[in-house]
């Protein structure tokens, strides 16, 4: 285990966190507001430290899988302890254990949250909850990446680490450039959608915040009714299409910006997930047309609302807990389909699905006929076996830690839609989950112990599970 390295990493960490507070101190000297003052006290601590670990180079800057899935877990659990002092020191958040939930949800971009009253809040406060799922989005250590090179392509292991889906590949030779392009996208479309709601009539203020919740597909609501207080159906069409294109992997964006739509139009992941928005939008619309005064205002809603549960978004126009049955089914369900692997979406990944159902087909076929030999193939590539295991192992672990934290959480004696929901709300860093844990709900009731069990959900469902558990394993500590 390379010690001093994950400490240069957490120091980094620490300073590029600095860094991001300027955005919330600016928007308390323009608003007046004396509660920035402590995001300039914890930009100072987190600089101090940030400087200590990082004012001597290592000497071996060699980093492998150990290394990588430790310092992408260490960070997350850093980075959420610094963001959530200023909500706690300033009074806004008095408990800290509803600061670190409300911060963790915001870094995972999964967007639950433990305020009753979000408009309470100072613009500041505002401006730097929702900017932590904008800083989630594409993952700070990618940022890092993009510049600060570590010791040859070993940094990979970071990509991985910090990436969602079941296998990451670079979209050019170089791990940095690969970083600096993803984040060239990710800045192009946030500062897209911006002008796009500016010139619907939406203020800046809250395009930029919005756009924040929408670009790292987090969710949280600068109103207290989330996007239903923004009635224009353009402004609502305008996220809606965002929150769909990203939820697509990045990569496909790589492939249209190379001169390559030949290869992006034929995604075979993206064309299932898709697939998938339209037959869910299609059975949604006929199921709900009855509580709506048109077929357009049926079509709009669920149209928003399926975006939003699949890319793990988790913004609201309505409150979908009160549709019927059969769409609250099915809105359940894609809280574990989630968006694409290579995006800003959380849940099990469409690519894995589409694996894992192609993998049961062709264990039909074999029992059929025995002697066959069928590869399995994605995207036109065959697919390696230790993808296929590490899909099945992951599996496993998702299942398991589902159900331990159902039952954990079933200690405060919810009803179980209240507790299975919110679970899956926060494992796949959705946000809003149904009953008690509903999008007209918050999750302030939740006891203390509930709320830590759902910050380890949030945390190992942003970095797909493997590494928030590896840091519980005594052999990852070992010096061999």
């Amino acid at each position: 285990m390379n010690k001093k390295v994950i400490i240069y990493v957490m120091g980094w960490i620490l300073n590029i966190e600095a860094i991001f507070m300027l955005l919330p101190c600016i928007a308390a000297l323009i608003y007046k507001e004396t509660s920035g003052y402590w995001f300039l006290v914890v930009m100072a601590a987190c600089g101090a430290i940030g400087l200590i670990f990082t004012h001597r180079k290592p000497e071996n800057m060699v980093f492998y899988a150990k290394e990588g899935f430790v310092s992408v877990a260490l960070s997350w659990i850093v980075l959420s302890f610094f963001g959530a002092l200023p909500f706690y020191l300033s009074g806004e958040i008095p408990e800290f254990e509803d600061a670190m939930f409300e911060v963790i949800s915001g870094f995972t971009t999964t967007g639950a949250s433990v305020l009753p009253d979000v408009e309470s809040l100072s613009k500041c406060m505002i401006m730097w909850r929702s900017f932590t799922h904008w800083i989630g989005g594409m993952g700070v250590l990618v940022f890092i990446l993009s510049i600060l090179p570590l010791a040859g392509g070993y940094n990979m292991y970071i990509m991985k680490a910090e990436s969602p889906g079941p296998s990451v590949g670079k979209l050019v030779p170089k791990v940095r450039a690969t970083a600096k392009i993803l984040y060239k996208i990710y800045l192009f479309m946030t500062a897209l959608e911006v002008i796009l709601l500016m010139l619907g009539g939406m203020p800046f203020f809250d395009s930029l915040a919005i756009s924040f919740g929408t670009a790292g597909t987090g969710g949280f609501g600068i109103k207290n009714n989330s996007m239903a207080f923004y009635e224009s159906y353009y402004l609502q069409g305008i996220v809606t299409v965002f929150m769909v294109l990203f939820g697509i992997n990045f990569n496909v964006y790589h492939l249209f910006l190379t001169r390559h739509p030949k290869e992006a139009l034929h995604s075979e992941e993206a064309r299932a997930y898709l697939g998938i928005i339209a037959a869910s939008v299609l059975l949604i619309t006929i199921n709900i047309r009855g509580g709506f005064g048109s077929l357009f205002s049926a079509f709009h809603h669920a149209a928003f609302q399926v975006a939003s549960i699949i890319t793990t978004t988790g913004y609201s126009t309505v409150d979908f807990d009160l549709w019927p049955e059969f769409s609250k089914g099915i809105l359940v369900a894609l809280m574990f389909v989630g968006a694409c692997a290579g995006s800003t979406g959380g849940g099990f990944k469409v690519s894995r699905i589409v694996i894992l159902l192609k993998a049961l087909k062709k264990e039909l076929g074999t029992l059929i006929h025995p002697r066959s030999v069928k590869i399995l193939k994605l995207e036109g590539k065959p697919i390696e076996h230790h993808v296929l295991r590490s899909i099945n192992t992951f599996l496993g672990a998702y299942i398991a830690i589902f159900t331990a934290s159902v039952l954990l959480v079933s200690l405060d004696n919810f009803d179980f839609t209240t507790n299975f929901t919110a679970v899956a709300a926060t494992f796949n860093n959705i946000g809003p989950g149904l009953a008690g844990a509903g999008p007209s709900q918050n999750f302030s009731h939740f006891s203390p112990f509930s709320k830590y069990v759902m910050m380890f959900d949030m945390l190992a469902g942003r970095l797909e599970v493997f590494p928030m558990l590896l840091i519980f394993a005594p052999s990852t500590w070992k010096d061999s």
